[in-house]
């Protein structure tokens, strides 16, 4: 079966390396500056976009991306697997600038603050460099890979690596202001609520680091593996482990609420979570997406892809976008879990989506990047 994206292709006679244009729209103010799409890690988009989506563009990097989009400015950022991290027009798709780190990018996703774009790279270089022009402002070297995403909080860029370290880093200079030991890789995007940073780590722990100083401020023992982000808010910390659960955490009580594990698909949740209108929203390797009450952790719904969801949900509105490894974007109804609408990009879909300005943006592991809207 001809897959949508080939059929465009065909149709319109696709370049690599070149945007294609499939229609225009006028962009909304509103923008989705880092992963997740602020530093609570929600994700929940700012505005919704339209009801009915088109394909406007695309745009061939010419290797695999894992690494999810950011929006800002009237642009889009994306770090490919070769290295490159390329500003694209948000309107067009056409190409702004193009960076290049010297090294390969996996999951890290760029975060815009302050006129500059970070992003880490697998070689454990953390890199800035000017979003109007893609000039390299600084660099920074941890001792180990980079896949955590930076988020920008307070003049620091927060960002973890699998040299069991989560750095502060000075925005504007990339000069470490403090770093803080775990006793595992860390792997994951930190978030931030008040003045406080958490990670969910490798090494079975939920930590609480003080923005300023960099010092712990408590933990939770969770007995399991995780490379999922959390989410926080109202007090509480959700996210998936590699011990094929989901849990809540009370932050302020310092316990565990719920746990859920499903008594017959036993499959880890590496998918960040989503939450948003009584719904917390988190893809599973079992090929589920599944929604739960984020106060009692029972199930709401469940909808099966034909591959693993490692893409984390973006919530807009009254839908759910995510991707999964069965190559395709999928939109469904976030208080029921009905599909509303499919689309084949022929290839995985592990990125997750970015979503402002009427526009939806994702890539796939074709190395193709997908604007709707």
């Amino acid at each position: 079966m001809v897959s949508r994206r080939a059929l465009l292709i065909g149709a319109l006679g696709f370049l690599p390396t070149r945007a294609v244009v499939v229609g225009r729209q006028s962009v909304a103010p509103d923008e989705w500056r880092q992963f997740r799409g602020n530093p609570q890690l929600t994700g929940v988009a700012p505005s919704a976009p339209p009801s009915t989506l088109k394909l406007f563009w695309t745009y061939d990097t010419g290797d695999i991306i894992e690494s999810s989009a950011a929006i800002a400015g009237g642009a889009v950022y994306v770090g490919a697997g070769n290295g490159d991290v390329v500003a694209l027009d948000l309107a067009s798709g056409a190409l702004r600038w193009r960076y290049k780190t010297g090294d390969l990018i996996g999951e890290s996703s760029p975060a815009i603050a302050g006129g500059l774009v970070y992003i880490g790279d697998l070689a454990g270089t953390v890199h800035a460099v000017a979003a109007a022009d893609g000039k390299r402002a600084w660099t920074f070297k941890a001792s180990g890979e980079i896949k955590s995403s930076p988020v920008v909080v307070n003049n620091l860029v927060l960002i973890g690596s699998y040299d069991t370290h989560l750095y502060g880093l000075d925005a504007k200079t990339g000069a470490v202001r403090w770093k803080f030991e775990t006793q595992g890789p860390v792997h994951a995007t930190p978030a931030v609520l008040g003045d406080v940073a958490f990670i969910a780590g490798c090494d079975a722990t939920f930590r609480a680091v003080r923005i300023a100083d960099g010092k712990q401020a408590y933990e939770i023992t969770i007995g399991a593996y995780t490379g999922a982000s959390p989410v926080v808010a109202n007090g509480r910390a959700y996210f998936g482990t590699f011990e094929n659960e989901v849990m809540a955490l009370d932050i302020a009580g310092r316990k565990i609420l719920w746990r859920f594990s499903d008594p017959v698909r036993q499959f880890p949740f590496y998918s960040s979570g989503a939450l948003s209108a009584g719904r917390l929203v988190i893809g599973g390797r079992d090929k589920l997406v599944r929604a739960f009450d984020p106060a009692s952790g029972k199930q709401a719904w469940e909808f099966a892809t034909r591959a693993r969801v490692d893409s984390s949900p973006v919530i807009a509105g009254n839908r759910v976008f995510v991707g999964s490894s069965d190559n395709r974007l999928y939109i469904l109804n976030l208080q029921t879990g009905e599909k509303q609408w499919e689309f084949d990009t022929g290839g995985a879909v592990t990125a997750s989506a970015a979503i402002a300005a009427g526009r939806v943006v994702i890539a796939s592991q074709n190395g193709t990047i997908y604007c709707f809207g």
